[in-house]
């Protein structure tokens, strides 16, 4: 009998492999994607991308969106008082779990473990403690296609945004930049892998910068 849970969507390239993971594992059976969109922004969270390509990320998943609208400005109280409420509706319905696609950041994980045992729920761990180089280079070989949305200019040099997460990518990346970026050095959109029933199509829009650090490639819909 599968286990219905929750997946944490970030429309990048780690919450798709992890997909990719739970869906081969017959204990598991997603029952929804959840992701957090900047309300004022009509954008994921810290990646960029807009509302209407998550959605067809959605559509072409098969499986039902939810999606956490948090205001600009909000406080770490308030942003946990939007996802208890989805997330105890959740919980009403039988479902007791919740994955994530973290790979190694303890505080993370800690924190996501820590808020969801106040809800008597469960978060689960598909890639923790994988090597990170890796786990870029099975995600490659598994078909998955991505582009950078954002890179923090801090650790990569803007250049980097727009580009698509290939084994070139990987070959220029400075040393201290973690593969997968789990450092939030980058972020991602996947528009294409054995997960979808077919290929995202998008063009590249403007780049423009972010609280003087972060470097984003608009995506638009080519559908």
């Amino acid at each position: 009998m599968n286990k219905n849970i929750i997946l944490s969507w970030s429309g990048g390239k780690d919450s798709a492999f992890c997909l990719y993971k739970i869906s081969r594992d017959a204990i598991y059976k997603v029952r929804a994607i959840l992701t957090t969109v900047s309300k004022d922004h009509e954008r994921i969270s810290m990646h960029g991308v807009r509302t209407e390509l998550l959605r067809i990320q959605a559509e072409r998943l098969d499986l039902p969106l939810e999606i956490v609208y948090i205001p600009k400005n909000s406080s770490q109280e308030e942003y946990e008082d939007a996802m208890e409420r989805v997330l105890l509706r959740y919980k009403r319905d039988g479902i007791d779990d919740v994955a994530f696609g973290d790979i190694f950041l303890e505080d993370v994980r800690r924190n996501r473990t820590e808020n969801l045992s106040k809800l008597d729920m469960n978060a689960i761990f598909p890639l923790w403690g994988c090597d990170t180089r890796d786990t870029a280079q099975e995600l490659i070989n598994a078909g998955f296609r991505s582009v950078i949305t954002c890179v923090d200019l801090k650790v990569l040099n803007g250049s980097f945004s727009g580009r698509i997460y290939d084994e070139q990518f990987l070959k220029d990346l400075p040393a201290g930049v973690d593969p997968c970026g789990e450092n939030g050095e980058f972020h991602s959109f996947v528009f294409d892998g054995p997960i979808f029933r077919r290929k995202i199509d998008f063009k590249k829009g403007r780049k423009f910068i972010r609280r003087k650090q972060f470097f984003y490639c608009d995506l638009l819909s080519a559908s």
